[in-house]
């Protein structure tokens, strides 16, 4: 059975940081493309950043130049360094992970950002 587990939420103050980690595992194919989405509110699950197997970001707009994703993949792990927190990044981050057959979700993590 293929789990995704994402880690590292939390409550940060604006301008603060934070490193969320997302493990996928129990998986028989490759993970390729991971990504982080999130989910505020009232509103609908976006694209926060995505990252290929040979490590090509693609970032929402919203975060181009405060936040970057990176990724291991001898740990199946994916990472998301947020810097630069800003009200309205406060929501639910979810990690996905793709795989030929498949994508996976994570069951979520709280990112609250409030002074």
């Amino acid at each position: 059975q293929v789990h995704v587990v994402e880690s590292g939420g939390g409550l940060v103050q604006p301008g603060g940081s934070l490193r969320l980690s997302c493990v996928g595992s129990g998986s028989i194919f490759t993970f390729g493309r991971m990504g982080w989405y999130r989910q505020a509110p009232g509103k609908q699950r976006e694209l926060v950043a995505t990252i290929s197997s040979g490590g090509i970001a693609n970032y929402a707009d919203s975060v181009k130049g405060r936040f970057t994703i990176s990724r291991d993949n001898a740990k199946n792990t994916v990472y998301l360094y947020m810097n630069s927190l800003r009200l309205e990044d406060t929501a639910v981050y979810y990690c996905n992970a793709h795989t030929i057959v498949a994508d996976y979700w994570g069951q979520g993590t709280q990112v609250t950002v409030s002074s």
